[in-house]
């Protein structure tokens, strides 16, 4: 189904691989990629090693740009240089706060009338959606604040990255990394009928995570497979990249990609996108279509996944590995995490079904639901099936066709365009509840429920198709492909009167003159403080594992306090730890006592050590800063929510300490809010409480120095005479202006400075 070739391979434009005598010197051939010419029209460095680009286009959710406008506003900006679209698709139904997410909204809507955005009210798409209907492009780069920005299929190079990325570009400043590894996705075959991109997209997730083969690549879809799928089945699999840990995608497009654009009434936006005659990628993906077959994501991750006919073979075995790690989650909450019981008479029945957003509420997924659905009878005394299409033109075609009818009559419920379900602000299931979903995660508690409430639950990842064929057998697992199903291919008709009437297109068109109109939950960022010679930290959280984003910041209601930073901070790792704000609210206070009081503070320890430090280094105790530090294994799976890091300098941090970041967005975030991202290759032994000092820190971040010494102080008399182990960590490597950053202690004090 999916092999692996770890080494470099050079193939020509159909995706075949080019003979020995034929193949050009590897520089010259990795020319040849579509990732090189789009990056290489893209870059402003004049140096194609350390890329220093400006997008096409931006985009953010409502559960983001209210920061990232603050932060803007903050460093002087007086226009949108780009089109900037402001989707209002997260938070649309969350009712949590009163009037915060209109407040937000209006917010938004003004910086749109200020500074010549794009605004698009709630109810009339998701933003990946709108994005590929409206303003992606053959050739283009589009960087959203959102993980899934992935608009590959449409020819354009999508990446999701933290609001400071976003926040930099609307500056009219680049985006700053190093030029990534190129991998080859060669699609082959056609898929059967019945399995879905949800399917293909769980086989690649599931090859390519763990190993870490594709983390922070550009996956570029090649071979003659393409020609087999719909745009919509590309867009399927595109946007699920993004839990591969992918960088970005780009596909070859071909007369399905014109012809898509020319119906969206952007024509002139196609150009034929193909590789040279010898291209070398760093490695490749082989996806045999016709050989994959229809899957599940089991919780509590997209990589969980295995043919639904494999799940049923290994049922017990698996849902004991599941029901064990649920109850880790949940801990000592409530009684225990029971799913064991879903297992009735060797067959697996689940208790609720969604398919929405911008992987599953597309038109073809709906009407596949449909057919499969054909004269079945969802009754309400149990499971239930909720649909979101992923945009009003898609919604308002399965009206006009018919086919929303014809759900309702089954008893699906169609619902408005919104990130909702995936978001875990809707349709939350119930305790012990087992949710189907096709969207984009199944991370633990992403579904919504709160395990320090006592609450747990779990949700799979599945196609639609399957996810119908399990609805019309009662909530009892089944595949697609199981099913003998007439499928119709209905053509979906865009009609553009829906966003030429009701979407805000200002771009261009701003009016300085505009007052924002500021709800009473939209705060100012407080007072963010730069690095000084020495660093102190203190950890107020270890952690063994990974931590993901959504256990940093969870989604769902918490994230509607997005546009109050310090209301926002208190939500900091309560799924896991429920005392970790306590804690690393205490660092911050005693780093406030100190610069109000002069130098001592209530606590004789850090009083000591202050002292220490100051006789050894022949400085004073203003020369050291001190501040809270996170550790874990990993750190920052997940979304790109900016307030994962945020959050944690809000509280007093100053760094992160892991043996790896999960992606490049989260270390982004972290550099962008002035922590420090320190990574080691040595085992993390570390508890609450222990101090870690980094002496010179400024000097050893502005000479670029590859080694960072970490002294731990865990012991008494190590507290006393300033000697601990030492960790020998790194930085990695960090532009010119990332080190200026830290060095100010965040983005938005590095630009006050410019």
């Amino acid at each position: 189904m999916i092999t692996l070739t770890e080494h470099g391979v050079f193939l020509d434009a159909e995706g075949m691989p080019v003979s020995q005598a034929a193949q050009l010197p590897v520089e010259e051939a990795k020319k040849q990629t579509i990732a090189y010419r789009i990056l290489e029209a893209h870059n402003h460095s004049g140096d194609m090693e350390h890329l220093r680009l400006k997008f096409d286009a931006l985009v953010s959710p409502d559960n983001n740009y209210v920061n990232i406008l603050q932060t803007a506003r903050a460093s002087g900006i007086e226009r949108f240089p780009v089109p900037y679209v402001l989707s209002n698709c997260h938070h649309t139904l969350c009712a949590v706060g009163g009037t915060i997410n209109e407040d937000d909204h209006v917010f938004g809507l003004g910086n749109a009338k200020k500074y010549g955005g794009i605004f698009v009210p709630p109810y009339r798409a998701v933003l990946h959606q709108y994005m590929r209907e409206m303003m992606a492009g053959c050739g283009k780069m589009i960087l959203g604040s959102d993980s899934h920005t992935r608009y590959g299929a449409v020819g354009t190079m999508g990446i999701g990255e933290g609001g400071g990325e976003v926040a930099k570009q609307l500056l009219d400043r680049t985006y700053d990394v190093a030029y990534p590894p190129v991998i080859a996705v060669k699609l082959t075959g056609s898929p059967k009928p019945g399995v879905g991109p949800q399917d293909v997209a769980l086989a690649l997730i599931a090859a390519t995570f763990e190993n870490h083969f594709n983390k922070n690549k550009v996956l570029e879809f090649v071979g003659p497979g393409i020609a087999s799928l719909s745009m919509e089945y590309r867009m399927g699999i595109d946007v699920m990249t993004t839990e591969s840990a992918a960088l970005s995608s780009i596909w070859c497009t071909d007369e399905k990609t014109k012809c898509y654009l020319e119906e969206h009434g952007r024509g002139d936006a196609y150009i034929e996108l193909k590789p040279g005659a010898c291209a070398y990628y760093d490695s490749m993906i082989e996806i045999d279509l016709s050989r994959v077959e229809c899957m599940i994501a089991l919780p509590f991750h997209p990589s969980h996944a295995m043919p639904i006919r494999e799940f049923k073979e290994r049922m017990p075995e698996i849902l004991k590995e599941v029901e064990e790690q649920g109850q880790s989650i949940k801990g000592c909450h409530g009684e225990k995490f029971s799913i064991m019981n879903h297992m009735r008479d060797g067959e697996f029945y689940v208790d609720q079904a969604l398919v929405s957003g911008c992987s599953g509420g597309l038109f073809e997924n709906i009407v596949a639901m449909a057919d499969i659905l054909k004269g079945c009878a969802i009754p309400g005394s149990g499971l239930t099936l909720g649909i979101n299409p992923a945009s009003l033109p898609v919604m308002a075609d399965l009206m006009a066709q018919g086919i929303a009818g014809e759900l309702a009559v089954c008893g699906a419920t169609l619902r408005p365009a919104i990130c909702g379900p995936c978001f875990g602000v809707t349709d939350v299931p119930a305790n012990n509840q087992i949710s189907i979903r096709h969207m984009t995660r199944n991370y633990p508690n992403r579904e919504g429920s709160k395990p320090g409430q006592g609450q747990m639950a779990g949700a799979c990842l599945m196609d639609a198709r399957s996810i119908a064929a399990t609805v019309r057998n009662g909530g009892r697992l089944t595949a697609a492909t199981e099913l003998d199903v007439e499928y119709r291919e209905l053509r979906h008709h865009f009609d553009p009167t829906i966003y030429k009437n009701q979407v805000f297109d200002n771009f261009g068109y701003g009016d300085e003159t505009e007052e924002l109109v500021m709800g009473p939950n939209i705060a100012d960022w407080p007072q963010m403080y730069p690095l000084q010679n020495h660093l102190l930290l203190q950890v107020a959280g270890a952690y063994h594992g990974s931590v993901t984003t959504d256990e940093l910041i969870p989604s769902g209601e918490a994230s509607s306090f997005r546009s109050n930073p310090e209301k926002i901070s208190d939500y900091m790792m309560n799924s896991r730890d429920a005392d970790y704000v306590g804690r690393a609210k205490e660092i911050r206070s005693l780093e406030t006592e100190r610069r109000e009081n002069g130098a001592a503070t209530h606590d004789e320890t850090l009083n000591t050590l202050l002292r220490r430090i100051a006789q050894e280094e022949g400085c004073t105790t203003e020369d050291i800063r001190f501040g809270s530090v996170m550790v874990s294994e990993q750190i920052g799976d997940g979304s790109s929510r900016e307030q994962a890091a945020s959050c944690q300098k809000v509280l007093g941090g100053f760094a992160n300490l892991a043996n790896e970041y999960a992606t490049k967005r989260y270390r982004s975030n972290l550099i962008n809010w002035g922590l420090l991202p320190l990574r080691t290759e040595e085992k993390l032994n570390l508890s609450v409480g222990d101090y870690i000092l980094i002496r010179n820190v400024r000097e050893l971040i502005s000479r670029g120095q590859e080694t960072v010494k970490a002294v731990v102080l865990d012991q008494p008399e190590s507290v006393q005479n300033l000697t601990g182990r030492v960790i020998e960590c790194t930085l990695d490597s960090l532009t010119q202006d990332e080190k200026q950053i830290l060095l100010d202690g965040c983005l938005i004090n590095f630009y006050k400075k410019k």
